[in-house]
């Protein structure tokens, strides 16, 4: 009850833990950019050699150190000794299920900035980026390559885990050509290729989108069954698919431009045809419950994101039938992938 003075003590350090947030996120950022996880490597280290190695001062960089520890991502095993754990491993750049890119790009002042404004958002229903930054999320990319180039790392590190699972988790014996709508440099596509060698694909997206999906095929080996296609798929899709998949791609935009883009897969879609998406999907009621790693108040803040950042949004299940029958496609079937993972498999048909 508002106002009651025999609030539990836990409930209050939730509200605190929370507000320290941004704080928390930061301290990420911070060990991504010095390369701290890098340095430490497989084995201990000093906090004095830490900082000789990354070139800080020493007293300031136990202290960080101490923050990591404290948030699992380090474990303290002397007074000034660290290990990395399992979990802070993950901010290792060079492996290849890190997140450190992403933590970077989360983190950047580019994401961050339109959340001071997230009331003005909820009350306008509009983003709040581009009052911020004079233009749209996207647009702002263009105009700074470098950004867009780590923007595509982010978004081929949050590929990454889906592409080990997604091979299997659908049957995609039926089809010939694959048309990965937005996306970006091809990890997923390159997955699906690899698992299935009969199927041919195209990945689909704009000139900076597709800046790194060749030398992606040309690594895995599927070059000669890959192609890259550039436009605009609010304006069309390639034709000749008969699987058009769209990952995290439907959440960036808002109903009626999700409307569009599935309108445009529908027109393309023979008889046999299906549209596969794969985004997060929100449950029918939010709870504090967890939904194992990525918990739903993590997948609400996402939606929030959307909000603030593109323009886009999370969605229900009733959601995304709402948006697939508007494009002229049958009821899907939604297939949640299993956890650890948020994102479903929303497989529609052509309407009858």
């Amino acid at each position: 009850m508002a106002g009651d003075e025999t609030t539990h003590p836990d409930h209050r350090g939730r509200v605190i833990q929370l507000a320290f947030g941004t704080m928390a996120a930061q301290t990420l950022r911070a060990a991504v950019e010095l390369g701290i996880v890098e340095l430490i490597g497989d084995g201990e280290r000093t906090a004095g050699d830490v900082a000789r190695g990354c070139g800080t001062q020493p007293v300031a960089t136990l202290r960080l150190l101490r923050a990591l520890a404290s948030l699992g991502l380090l474990a303290q095993t002397g007074p000034d000794t660290f290990a990395v754990t399992s979990a802070g491993g993950l901010l290792d750049g060079r492996r290849p299920d890190s997140v450190a890119a992403f933590v970077r790009v989360l983190t950047n002042p580019v994401m961050t900035r339109g959340w001071e404004r997230l009331a003005d958002s909820v009350r306008t229903g509009e983003r709040s980026f581009d009052a911020v930054f004079g233009t749209d999320f996207f647009d702002y990319l263009r105009q700074r390559p470098e950004l867009s180039a780590e923007f595509n790392t982010a978004m081929s590190q949050g590929a990454w885990a889906v592409a080990r699972v997604l091979p299997t988790a659908y049957d995609f014996g039926p089809f010939s050509t694959v048309v990965d709508v937005g996306g970006g440099d091809g990890t997923l596509l390159t997955a699906v290729l690899r698992a299935h060698p009969h199927l041919r694909g195209i990945v689909y997206d704009t000139a900076e989108g597709l800046a790194q999906a060749k030398d992606t095929f040309e690594r895995a080996g599927v070059a000669d069954r890959a192609e890259t296609v550039i436009g605009d798929f609010f304006a069309s899709v390639p034709s000749g698919g008969d699987l058009y998949l769209l990952k995290s791609v439907i959440h960036d935009w808002n109903d009626e431009q999700s409307t569009g883009i599935l309108r445009r897969c529908a027109e393309a879609l023979p008889a046999h045809g299906r549209v596969l998406i794969v985004d997060e999907l929100l449950p029918e009621r939010a709870d504090a419950a967890g939904a194992g790693p990525l918990e739903l108040s993590d997948l609400h803040l996402s939606d929030l994101n959307m909000l603030v950042t593109i323009g886009g949004r999370e969605r229900t299940r009733e959601d995304f039938t709402g948006l697939c029958h508007a494009a002229g496609l049958a009821t899907p079937v939604v297939t949640p992938l299993p956890p650890p993972f948020a994102f479903a498999l929303v497989e529609a048909a052509l309407a009858g």
